[in-house]
């Protein structure tokens, strides 16, 4: 196989611990004049953003990635980590007048969270065209959330140029139009969901599960703790999670999931064999605080699955 492209956000996320209650901060009556400070006990730094999380897991699983978007000039350190983890920057654009998109994370004792996002850089993803990129060794492009512009633009681009994609609408289903929406997934070789975001994208674009598969290989409905559920026109199959040996930080288990189903499919597994490879890449994302600090051999990759499902 060639190499696959996930394009989509690229970003910091700067995570805060407010040792309190917001509520107990917030005076009600006065919420329409509200200026307020929080002291947080603690603030961490992480890489983040969709295109490196899935990226980096596809690297674990020993496949050639690359990842595309663009980023500010505080980005170089964070290339050389993801260079050193093997996955590629070459694509990368900098706004060296810009700084890379950041999220801004506070949460309190409840589990309440105040979040910022500035998307800086990431604001310019439109600009990059797929048309400018050499696609002769891509087996596949992930289309991952960003700027909307962007990602129903790509999908244009990539139907026109004949480049299979993986259409991964996530969090910007809210904000991409119908039409686009639906564009995008029909177009796609492969769609992914949760269960959420799939029944946002019914309620939005009114495409049934038949509509999907009468022009889409593989739909793909994740269920969290519940497994994962996968499904082409003539086969649906249900595949339990696998079981971590501590449950951390469940953040980044979708982008996780999403390197083990390119691995299957690349192998040309089988449909429930994919779905297995996909839960296990899964399971150690959510043993970790954040999206990209786990680790593993393929080796290791192989004992888990044996663990798990035989």
């Amino acid at each position: 196989m060639g190499k696959i492209i996930v394009a989509g956000s690229i970003a910091y996320d700067h995570i805060m611990e407010f040792p309190g209650y917001f509520s107990e901060q917030i005076i009600a009556e006065k919420a329409d004049n509200l200026s307020i400070s929080f002291l947080v006990k603690s603030l961490k730094k992480v890489r983040g953003g969709s295109a490196p999380n899935i990226a980096y897991n596809l690297a674990l699983t020993g496949q050639k990635v690359e990842i595309l978007g663009t980023v500010g000039n505080d980005f170089e350190s964070y290339r050389k980590w993801l260079e050193e983890n093997g996955v590629g920057t070459g694509l990368v654009r900098v706004r060296e007048d810009d700084f890379t998109a950041s999220c801004f994370i506070n949460t309190d004792l409840s589990g309440n969270q105040i979040t910022g996002f500035y998307p800086g850089a990431m604001a310019y993803d439109e600009l990059i065209c797929m048309s400018d990129i050499p696609m002769n060794d891509v087996s596949m492009v992930i289309i991952a959330p960003t700027e909307p512009a962007a990602m129903s633009k790509w999908c244009d681009e990539l139907q026109r140029i004949g480049t299979p994609y993986l259409y991964d609408s996530g969090m910007q289903i809210p904000r991409l139009q119908p039409e686009d929406l639906i564009k995008g997934i029909l177009g796609a070789r492969i769609v992914i969901f949760n269960e959420y975001e799939y029944e946002m994208m019914r309620k939005k674009t009114g495409l049934t599960m038949d509509d999907i598969l009468d022009r889409v290989e593989i739909a793909v409905i994740t269920l969290g703790e519940k497994g994962s559920e996968l499904r082409t026109r003539n086969e649906t199959v249900r595949v339990r999670a696998a079981k971590p040996t501590r449950v951390v930080d469940p953040t980044g288990a979708g982008d996780a999931y999403r390197a083990g189903l390119l691995k299957g499919y690349f192998e040309d597994a089988g449909l429930e064999e994919m779905g297995k490879y996909a839960s296990v890449t899964s399971v150690y994302a959510v043993e970790h605080l954040g999206a990209t600090e786990h680790r593993y051999t393929l080796d290791e990759f192989y004992t888990r699955y044996r663990e798990n499902f035989g």
